[in-house]
């Protein structure tokens, strides 16, 4: 039993179970791809918002499976790369905040593998072959929910080269303003690589940063989301969300992805208790494998 327990999913690059059904041709593949409408949309203002990505179902069941890993105690814990039960630098607000669940859960695995998610994160790279970066568990308790200050997903990840990635945050509780849900800031994607804040810190840490005529753009909005809706945005957009007081908790995912080619600019470890990949050297192997390849469909 405790074998079983210490299962590390990681090792296995496709669905383990039958939360999805993998598209077997070309025309079972058109049902999730992107108009491009939506493509030209993302390419202008940095994010593409409102995509379904789950069913009631799906969304109970990853519910059920974050309660139960959301415990420092769960036989599997040892197999997160980073866990915060409390992320935030303010005591009297909660962000809770862990990196690795794709290798605890056969629901967090296969979200990966998700058939309308790596169709759309293809065609927003460029048609690219895709690889998993890294997943992120956010959840805001109701009533003292911490905020994610302003930043830029890229600014935290310099050690990959070159820029090629793309962020996926799906909605596991309706998202609104009242309960903390994500803000952008359109356009900003074009500011470039900005200094980069303490995530779980001061809201507007990152103003500091930006020069006048940024500030003077800084128009952030929200990004409201029903439960099993998603939201794409640009490794470089701006974005950020403010604290949950409402008596809802705000409870999400995020799948972080990069185009194939991409590689360590490191020698360093890419993910916390993963094997370094010299500098220089393309990132691939168990923890990033490759999620879609339009080539092979």
């Amino acid at each position: 039993m405790e074998n079983q327990q210490l299962v590390d999913l990681s090792e296995h690059h496709q669905l383990v179970s039958d939360f999805f059904k993998w598209p077997a041709n070309k025309e079972e593949w058109e049902q999730y791809k992107l108009t491009q409408d939506q493509i030209d949309f993302f390419n202008e203002n940095g994010y593409l918002s409102n995509i379904k990505f789950l069913e009631e179902w799906q969304v109970d069941q990853l519910n059920n499976e974050l309660a139960a890993i959301a415990e420092p105690d769960h036989p599997k814990h040892s197999l997160f790369y980073q866990f915060f039960s409390n992320a935030s630098t303010d005591e009297n607000s909660v962000l809770f905040h862990a990196l690795g669940a794709w290798r605890l859960t056969p629901g967090f695995h296969d979200i990966l593998w998700n058939p309308a998610f790596v169709m759309a994160a293809s065609q927003l790279l460029g048609d690219k072959a895709v690889r998993f970066w890294h997943d992120q568990l956010f959840c805001k308790p109701a009533n003292h929910g911490g905020v994610v200050a302003w930043h830029q997903d890229y600014s935290y990840w310099t050690r990959t080269s070159p820029l090629q990635h793309l962020t996926c945050w799906v909605a596991l509780d309706d998202a609104t303003t009242e309960n903390g849900c994500m803000y952008y800031v359109p356009g900003s994607q074009r500011w470039g690589l900005l200094e980069k804040p303490e995530l779980a810190g001061e809201m507007d840490g990152l103003m500091e940063f930006l020069t006048e005529e940024q500030k003077a753009a800084f128009t952030p909005i929200p990004i409201e989301l029903k439960r099993g809706y998603g939201t794409f945005h640009h490794p470089l957009l701006v974005h950020g969300s403010y604290e949950n007081k409402s008596t809802r908790s705000r409870r999400a995912f995020v799948l972080n992805m990069f185009a194939d080619g991409t590689i360590t600019n490191s020698d360093k470890e890419l993910m916390p208790g993963t094997p370094p990949i010299p500098k220089g050297n393309k990132i691939e192997g168990q923890f990033f494998p490759i999620i879609i390849d339009p080539a092979t469909l």
